[in-house]
């Protein structure tokens, strides 16, 4: 089994739409997947108990109670157990990162996010514990050209002194209007780019976590 938290000090980042999209991602592909959600908003418990498909499971938890759930998960041969933490509660946060296996740093190409994920991606180096950051809600590029907002973050990024996701997450509809149906942009419609981004970002986590890829499994 793995553990895969992710994470965000700054509220409003998109943290649990990746969390969401992560979780399907690994269930559509065969791995039986757990959702923590130690969030106290519960958006992710939320948008996967309004799914009417077979899914990941979700179990709302706390950070305390980490522990004790990765433990039964793994007895329960649980491939993939993805934690939903709490925006910007430090201690909340530490429980998952020091469980996880890998850590997602959810940002956002702005100046607050940049300046929270400093002091996370801090804890992380302090615990040494691998993580990756993931650019979200970020604008969409043109003719392959990247806006400016963009760029800036990209060279951002380079001081946080952690990898960074290849793909980039932006700011399309697609997301939500998939989570308000308890889905996820993959399973909406045609193939579509955040369909494409949302498959290529979790084959690059998978290969990080697991070492492999496993077959996909998609919705009609």
């Amino acid at each position: 089994m793995r553990t895969i938290a992710i994470i965000a000090r700054k509220g409003g980042s998109g943290k649990t739409t990746v969390a969401v999209h992560m979780a399907i991602a690994a269930h559509l592909r065969g791995r039986r997947t757990l959702l923590a959600d130690s969030d106290p908003q519960r958006s992710s418990s939320v948008v996967l108990k309004a799914r009417r498909a077979p899914g990941p499971q979700v179990i709302e938890t706390s950070g305390p109670k980490l522990f004790a759930l990765q433990v039964a998960a793994m007895r329960s041969d649980i491939d993939a157990l993805m934690i939903d933490t709490a925006a910007g509660a430090e201690d909340e946060v530490a429980h998952a990162i020091v469980l996880a296996d890998l850590s997602l740093l959810v940002i956002r190409p702005t100046f607050l996010d940049f300046a929270a994920a400093i002091r996370t991606a801090d804890v992380l180096r302090r615990l040494h514990k691998p993580g990756v950051i993931v650019l979200n809600q970020a604008p969409v590029s043109r003719a392959g050209t990247e806006p400016p907002l963009v760029k800036k973050a990209q060279e951002a990024l380079r001081m946080m002194r952690l990898p960074v996701a290849p793909t980039i997450l932006r700011s399309r509809a697609a997301y939500q209007s998939a989570l308000e149906t308890g889905c996820s942009a993959e399973e909406i419609g045609p193939p579509n780019a955040a369909s494409d981004e949302v498959g290529q970002l979790w084959g690059f986590i998978e290969r990080l976590a697991f070492g492999r890829p496993q077959t996909s499994e998609m919705c009609a």
